[in-house]
């Protein structure tokens, strides 16, 4: 190991677009500590948070865990992939000592309410911290995670585009996103119930991984669909990170029994073995088009498309025109926007979540803890009132949480668009698929229409990986995006596509940050 005499200061690092291999490397030639890299991150959060605000909490030890990984090094230990690596995870994540908000104001102490503090991490904060990971702290969400655009409805206030404060962040993992696309961590966690990864992936010029549902456990994860469609995943700035991180967060603990399924499923070499500047060559991928949903994208993600496929055809893939036409999927939809099945376990797995959580000095249970709350998420009026509304399964789980709910209807959804998708895959030989990851160029960040994500809710209901890399601009600033779609367990081959892909054409964005405030609209 080539030590220097004397590593630089934590001034003279410059982390913008750092990667982990970079990091790691600075650590083994003695360029800089692990103190040093995470006091810089936290010099610029200091400088540019208060212009996007991606964070709702900061972890006050996190100088002192990159202290205790210096020594750990030093000392010649063995350490994990992550060590001494500046990383953030989503708001909803449970981290002993930090509050669990949901992003909602009554259950938070900052905003008049009160807080729940958990008493064990979620296993993906664990597995973090077993890999070595600095944790920096918390990033913003809107309430309850019910938002595919935006964190306007935070407690926190709203969280900015690091590419273009004008464009919505995309949501509900917007502080993630932002906080990796600003380089104010290397990684971090983001999760998904139906565009949360991909959104603000797509939306800010990252690589994201949505899993396949039951990959990475989310026990420990405030939920919305935690026993149907929730999962965790990277927000990256390349492939090979978030690749990765796949492999600290991938597989079975008895902390999540439903992670069961992953075994016999993870990639023999890890998430990083199929990286390669030829995955492409020879592939069959299937293109966007009326057989997945009818409407047409918007001209110019047709125009920016083109340029994409043309771009895959030069990396030898071969490209099969719109492989789900004369199918039925586009009709196993059950609504024209935001398909919500698979939500009907809200308020059981809640129920699970509060009793997982064990809060310090609060209810851990849902009849309780709605008992002390000022308002009601779920009457008419409230954040998640639709949900109840629309749902007789949600309105009895709402009588008694503890019973497991009625999900008959969601599982008939799943095996349908399995049965349809892995039919389609097989007659035309498809190793993926590849999408324009939005409809049209992306909302604003104070406009009222929502994210139309090509994805949302397919593959959510049928548990189904993609992959998101930069893959140009729109005219309005924002980001255009590719999504890699596979079978289930697929995550390896698909970051092999992303990578052939990112390394081919660099499409990445890297935002100039700025230092002044965005201008908030009169209510």
């Amino acid at each position: 190991m080539n030590v220097l005499a004397k590593p630089v200061e934590a001034g003279d690092i410059d982390v913008t677009e750092l990667t982990i291999a970079d990091v790691q490397a600075g650590f083994a030639e003695g360029r800089f500590t692990s103190e040093a890299l995470t006091l810089a991150h936290l010099r610029r959060i200091e400088k540019y948070e208060p212009y996007y605000n991606a964070f709702t909490f900061m972890n006050e030890a996190a100088l002192a865990d990159a202290r205790a990984i210096d020594a750990r090094r030093a000392a010649g230990e063995m350490l994990g992939p992550l060590a001494g690596v500046p990383v953030v995870i989503k708001e909803a994540m449970d981290f002993v000592g930090l509050p669990s908000t949901g992003g909602w104001a009554p259950l938070s102490s900052r905003a008049g309410g009160f807080d729940l503090i958990p008493s064990v991490d979620a296993p993906v904060v664990a597995r973090l911290k077993a890999a070595g990971a600095v944790i920096l702290g918390k990033t913003n969400i809107p309430a309850f995670s019910f938002d595919g655009a935006r964190a306007n409805t935070s407690w926190d206030g709203p969280t900015y585009n690091a590419v273009n404060r004008d464009i919505a962040p995309g949501a509900s993992s917007s502080g993630t996103g932002t906080a990796i696309s600003a380089s104010f961590a290397v990684v971090g966690l983001a999760e998904e119930t139906g565009g949360s990864i991909q959104n603000p992936g797509a939306a800010q010029s990252l690589i994201s991984v949505k899993p396949t549902f039951a990959l990475i456990p989310n026990t420990g994860v405030a939920p919305l669909a935690g026993s149907t469609r929730d999962v965790v995943g990277p927000h990256a700035r390349t492939v090979r990170d978030a690749a990765i991180l796949m492999d600290v967060l991938a597989g079975y603990t008895p902390a999540d029994p439903k992670t069961v399924a992953a075994i016999g499923n993870l990639p023999a070499g890890g998430y990083t073995s199929l990286l390669s500047g030829t995955a492409l060559k020879g592939k069959r991928l299937g293109l966007y088009g009326a057989g997945w949903r009818s409407k047409p994208v918007a001209e110019e993600t047709a125009t920016l498309y083109a340029t994409a496929t043309e771009e895959l055809k030069m990396r030898g893939a071969v490209l099969v025109d719109d492989p789900f036409a004369g199918t039925t999927f586009t009709s196993l939809t059950a609504s024209v926007g935001f398909d919500s099945r698979g939500l009907e376990s809200i308020v059981h797995d809640f129920e699970n979540f509060l009793r997982r959580m064990q809060p310090v000095g609060a209810p851990s249970s849902f009849k309780a803890l709605a008992a002390m709350l000022p308002s009601d998420p779920f009457g008419a009026d409230g954040i998640l009132g639709r949900l109840a509304q629309n749902s007789a399964v949600v309105r009895t789980s709402l009588e008694d949480p503890t019973l497991p709910p009625d999900l008959s209807e969601f599982l008939a959804a799943r095996v349908a668009y399995l049965t349809l998708f892995n039919k389609v895959m097989a007659d035309n030989q498809l190793d993926g698929l590849v999408f324009p990851q939005s409809e049209g160029p992306l909302p604003g960040i104070f406009d009222k229409a929502e994210y139309l994500a090509t994805t949302v809710s397919e593959i959510n209901i049928a548990g189904l990986p993609g992959v998101t890399v930069p893959a140009g601009e729109y005219a309005n600033g924002a980001p255009f995006a590719l999504i890699f779609v596979g079978r289930m367990w697929s995550e390896a081959e698909l970051l092999g596509f992303a990578y052939d892909y990112e390394q081919a054409t660099k499409h990445r964005i890297v935002p100039v940050l700025l230092e002044t405030a965005y201008p908030v609209p009169a209510v």
